[in-house]
């Protein structure tokens, strides 16, 4: 017999209906968990109204509000697949990507009324629903007017469906990965735990909602077990200090990738924030500087890192608090139910503190990518995921992150991982925000180059780096170029665009 979809939003409803399960930061909007549901159960009704069933897909393109959530919880109520949409994209690309899912139906944020008018140039028979983020007498609150706000979840099986969530490759067009309940409910449940996650919990949330570090850390397993969320609409760091700060708002959780943070250590406010209430701060999506964990500990706050991917659902590896002073830059331990491994070029398994590609299977992986066998297959070998990150383990177990395979040079027959070289110079105090990147070199086979973003009226060097990397690195990992810019490419989770940075020009 196989295990059924539960519906969360009805369940909290039914447990705790008065409680305030989100309130957005940006609009000073306060929803329920009653509200929640029955808003969800609308939308429901309204999606089966118009003959949108199971398996069918939904796309919403949004920046950070309360409607992700009822439109997940609505979509789940009917069995429809949602697609949460990058706002940070073109409309080619988004073009793209809908046409590679086809949706029944796109909500959007009117505030991308002009994108969506190319996108309808490219999909004319495409179906939009427009609401406005800042009031509820929009389009959507007409059309759900006379909704019923009951509605009755489908039977769906947990290996059925909930999202595709489409990751930006390196080269080529995006895949969409398959997000299954069960992968959902797993991921749920281990940072349920690992991150300390109750019905007290109260999380701000900076991520974008569309990223599944937004969504799902911790989002929805605050959401699962009652707790609140507080909603930034986009990140601000000055805005989520504030936030930290407030005592009618009692922030106790945060996740954020690494840039986030190093954002909000550098603003003036930092030093003069009260982080008293804060329980701990999560941080995954790529490696995080040394300099930065130590930054946020010294305020006496458990900083625990974790590692994942959109594959994952995304909790894969994650440290927990009692390990994160002690083990200090390691991604942790594999999550419950889920087992991982570190295997050289010829598949072999690497020893103890040798590097290798990571590799994971358990029930919080994907199946596959929406109609791509050909991904799917080439990313999967005897069930376990190739996630493309290289890593190692130590004696104990616990495994640090390298790097992605795809941003490691060889020089002179030798291995650089960037990051390695990036911790040693964030020493440098100097020093806002840097990336390393290989470049080609005739005598080498490649090199690294370095680029650097100053803090505001400080200055620095090239020879003063150089003679930093040269105390604290070997030789060949030291970068032989050096180039000075204003502003670093990142994504919208923060992500530094390091393909972007090989294709710009050094302006010396």
């Amino acid at each position: 017999m196989s295990l059924m979809h539960f519906d969360w939003a009805a369940h909290q409803a039914e447990m705790r209906p008065n409680k305030i399960a989100i309130k957005d930061y940006t609009l000073k909007e306060e929803i329920s968990y009653l509200e929640l549901n029955s808003r969800a159960s609308k939308i429901a009704n309204y999606l089966e109204g118009r003959n949108i069933k199971a398996g069918d897909r939904v796309a919403l393109l949004a920046k950070n509000h309360s409607i992700f959530f009822e439109l997940q919880f609505a979509c789940a109520k009917v069995g429809v697949i949602l697609v949460p949409l990058n706002w940070r994209l073109t409309a080619p690309e988004l073009s793209y990507i809908l046409g590679d899912c086809n949706p029944e139906l796109l909500f959007f944020d009117c505030s991308f009324g002009t994108i969506i008018k190319e996108i309808l140039v490219a999909l004319p028979s495409l179906r939009v629903m427009e609401f406005d983020p800042f009031k509820r007498n929009d389009e959507l609150a007409f059309a759900l007017k006379s909704e019923s706000p009951e509605f009755s979840a489908v039977d769906m099986n947990l290996d059925d469906l909930i999202m595709i969530m489409y990751t930006s490759g390196t080269t080529g067009h995006p895949k969409g990965a398959k997000i299954n309940h069960k992968m959902h409910l797993f991921n749920t449940i281990n940072l349920s735990g690992l991150g300390g996650i109750t019905s007290k919990t109260i999380q701000l949330v900076v991520l974008p909602l569309f990223h599944t570090g937004g969504l799902n850390c911790y989002a929805n397993p605050v959401l699962h077990q009652g707790g609140q969320l507080v909603i930034m609409r986009e990140f601000d760091p000055t805005g989520a200090l504030e936030a930290i700060d407030d005592p009618n708002l009692s922030i106790t959780h945060l996740f954020a990738v690494p840039a986030p943070l190093q954002f909000m250590m550098q603003d003036p406010k930092f030093d003069k924030i009260n982080f008293n209430r804060l329980e701990n701060v999560g941080v995954g999506g790529a490696p995080c500087a040394e300099i930065i964990i130590k930054k946020w500990q010294e305020k006496g706050i458990d900083v625990i890192q974790g590692w994942g991917m959109t594959e994952t659902s995304p909790a894969g590896i994650f440290l927990a608090a009692e390990d994160s002073a002690r083990k200090i830059g390691s991604a942790g331990k594999p999550v419950l139910h889920t087992s991982v491994k570190i295997i050289d070029k010829e598949s072999n398994l690497v020893k103890a503190n040798e590097v290798g590609e990571l590799l994971i299977k358990g029930p919080n992986i994907t199946p596959g990518y929406w109609k791509n066998d050909k991904a799917t297959r080439e990313s999967f070998v005897d069930g376990w995921l190739k996630t493309g990150d290289l890593a190692k383990s130590d004696n104990e177990g616990f495994i640090y992150i390298v790097d992605r395979e795809k941003d490691m040079y060889i020089s002179g027959g030798e291995n650089v991982y960037p990051a390695e070289v990036e911790n040693v110079l964030y020493q440098l105090e100097e020093i806002a925000e840097l990336a390393v990147i290989g470049v080609p070199d005739k005598r080498w086979g490649e090199t690294g180059k370095l680029f650097v973003v100053l803090k505001k009226n400080k200055s620095l060097k090239k020879e003063q780096i150089i003679e930093h990397c040269i105390k604290n690195l070997a030789k060949f990992k030291v970068p032989t170029e050096i180039e000075f810019i204003d502003i670093l490419p990142r994504n919208a989770t923060g992500k530094v665009l390091k393909r972007n940075l090989k294709d710009m020009k050094a302006d010396n």
